[in-house]
């Protein structure tokens, strides 16, 4: 490695290095030695290739000295010849180690992300809504990425690194040394010159890199919500793009200014550390030509010193900053262990059995509910606060208790905020009660198992959410194995089929992101066909036409009469006509039930249920056309 690599490789280590002087933690590194377990062999064959590499990269200097010393004693020409075949012999063994190494490095770093991204993907999916919707998705998705390449390092980079850096130096400053110690003390004499301004300069870039990394993290924020269906919806309807697009460009200016300031700083930099290793270069060979002249050294040592000298730089500055890479790396560990210390508040017990089989109950005996607090799901880092909001633990459902019986449908109707889809949250365990219990089948759905409750719950929520993937994706979502014909059947149930048939690409239509190709009423549609495939004894409907026009409406709700048939459901009601039929409507104001009974019963009480009737009736009388 010539000095003006090792001056960028010094710099770039500096600038790039997390700058943490946290001790090492013996629990952080008994849990990478953990991850790390399943490659051992494979990273000692690594380590072992690269002390090899370390060795022969020293040997080479020392022949090359031999060889000027072979010439200039007029040694026979096969001494000469063989000397550089040894070399030659050398480089081509250091060629196929190097590949070899670079193929282990490969494997172990690659076996190390996978391991990990895994790991961390599996436990996100296992963690409460109530995380997702505390934590900003980019900071997630960092960890996944930045995070978890900044681990995969430490094995890939750093301990090779740390390994055949410190073979290199030891043996290169036993060759120095043997051959001439003044000159190996003037080279350490001049490494703090070295050493010292690329720690310096690294850290002004490195504050640099971050104020452009705060910019292009802004940019990536900004130009995400906006360019979404409904940001860029936004932006043309309030009619603010000029603004925008100031704003945008300020940031972007900013990062081409402090581009600007890098790469000069950058150069300025690595000019000043090649101007000094070239000044050390010729102090060896002034030093080592004086020896020379005066029969204290042979001219093949002085080449062998200058060769060294070049070897003896980098080990030297990557040693240097080998705390900082380590931390570095460690940092990342925790960042990514710091994810998967959160612990899933949803859990199968041990001897967790399946719902039973037929038709299915579903019951609330005395619940009470409050949402965790943001210390139990979330992270200040996830969140890119400061500290958590400790708000939490108030109750928002209070002793509620009713049953569905199999094939029967309980409409919960009440005004917004008053605890309707936690109620339907808690149906579907996507949080478990505090008090009282859930049951299914008369089991408590805590004793079940996570599969068997997904398995006879489908819940079609108000937004109708979508993947930007194809109708056919989505579709299969519920049930991976479907034909083509159970696809098509769920499609016509869902009043869907000829639409989807109409399109060039049938089922294989891209719907686009959260399905914002589609009409609401056809997203929602396709939500149902999708809870139709998947054959679900209980239905959850959240206020599935709360959000659409009239005719959109009656497709809807033709598509969930189809979703209903023979299935227990329990049905969150925005509009009360759609519940009438319902076996049970229950009023739910401030998270109690204040009211029981069918639709001719309430309405007869003259209470709350039929107070919200009448005003929506009213309502809707006063929004029809008139004639």
């Amino acid at each position: 490695m010539d000095m003006e690599v090792t001056a960028w490789h010094s710099m770039y280590t500096a600038m790039h290095a997390q700058q943490d002087r946290r001790p090492f933690s013996m629990a952080t590194l008994r849990r990478i030695g953990r991850f790390a377990q399943p490659h051992r062999r494979k990273l000692t064959g690594f380590l072992v290739l690269s002390v090899v590499t370390a060795a022969l990269a020293v040997a080479t200097p020392v022949l090359a000295g031999q060889v000027v010393n072979a010439i200039v004693k007029g040694a026979a020409t096969d001494v000469v010849v063989g000397l550089a075949v040894l070399i030659a012999g050398i480089a081509i063994v250091d060629a196929g180690l190097g590949l070899l190494t670079r193929w282990l490095s490969a494997r172990i770093g690659e076996g190390l992300i996978l391991d990990l991204r895994t790991t961390v993907f599996d436990h996100v999916q296992r963690m409460p809504v109530a995380f997702f919707t505390r934590t900003r998705t980019g900071a997630l998705v960092s960890r996944l990425n930045n995070d978890v390449i900044g681990a995969h390092r430490a094995f890939s980079d750093t301990l090779s690194g740390v390994a055949g850096n410190l073979v290199t130096l030891v043996l290169t400053l036993v060759v120095m040394i043997g051959i001439s110690w003044q000159i190996t003390l003037l080279a350490l004499l001049l490494l703090p010159v070295f050493v010292v301004p690329a720690r310096r300069m690294g850290s002004r870039l490195a504050r640099l890199e971050r104020e452009a990394a705060d910019h292009n993290a802004r940019m990536g924020t900004q130009m995400t919500e906006r360019f979404s269906a409904p940001g860029a919806t936004l932006i043309k309807l309030f009619g603010r793009p000029a603004h925008e697009s100031a704003e945008f460009a300020g940031r972007a200016g900013r990062v081409r200014d402090i581009g600007v300031r890098t790469a000069m700083v950058q150069s300025v930099f690595v000019t000043a550390l090649t101007l000094v290793s070239a000044l050390a270069l010729a102090l060896v060979y002034g030093l080592g030509g004086f020896y020379a002249l005066r029969g204290q050294l042979d001219a093949g040592a002085l080449v062998s010193l200058a060769l060294l000298l070049t070897r003896l730089y980098a080990p030297l500055t990557s040693l240097a900053s080998a705390r900082v890479e380590v931390m570095s790396a460690l940092v990342s560990f925790e960042r990514v262990f710091e994810v998967l210390d959160l612990k899933p508040l949803i859990a199968d017990k041990p001897d967790a059995r399946r719902v039973p089989d037929g038709p299915v109950s579903v019951e609330f005996d005395h619940v009470a509910f409050a949402y965790p607090s943001a210390d139990k799901v979330s992270l200040a880092s996830l969140e890119e606060v400061a500290t958590l909001d400790t708000r939490g633990g108030v109750q928002v459902i209070h002793d509620v208790s009713f049953r569905a019986e199999p094939g029967q449908m309980v409409a919960l109707v009440g005004s917004s905020g008053a605890g309707k889809f936690t109620i339907a949250q808690l149906a579907t365990r996507l949080y478990d009660v505090d008090e009282g219990a859930v049951r299914l089948a008369g089991v408590d759905v805590r004793d079940l198992t996570a599969d068997s409750v997904r398995e006879t719950l489908g819940m079609v929520t108000q937004d109708g959410h979508l993947f930007h993937e194809t109708v056919r994706a989505n579709l299969l979502l519920a049930r991976p194995e479907a034909s083509e014909d159970d696809l098509w059947d769920a499609l016509r149930r869902a009043r869907l089929s000829d639409l989807i048939a109409s399109l060039p690409d049938g089922l294989e239509t891209v719907v686009g992101e959260r399905g914002y190709r589609l009409s609401g009423g056809e997203r929602q549609r396709l939500t149902i066909a999708r809870l139709l495939l998947a054959r679900p004894r209980v239905v959850i409907l959240d206020e599935a036409t709360a959000h659409l026009d009239s005719t959109s409406e009656a497709a809807v709700q033709e598509a969930l009469g189809e979703a209903l048939a023979g299935r227990t459901a329990v049905v969150i009601a925005h509009r009360l006509s759609t519940i009438r039929a319902a076996d049970l409507i229950l009023v739910v104001e401030n998270g109690r039930i204040v009211e029981r009974g069918t639709h001719e019963q309430l309405l007869a009480a003259s209470g709350r249920y039929s107070e919200l009737y009448h005003t929506q009736f009213a309502d809707d009388r006063l929004a029809e056309p008139v004639a």
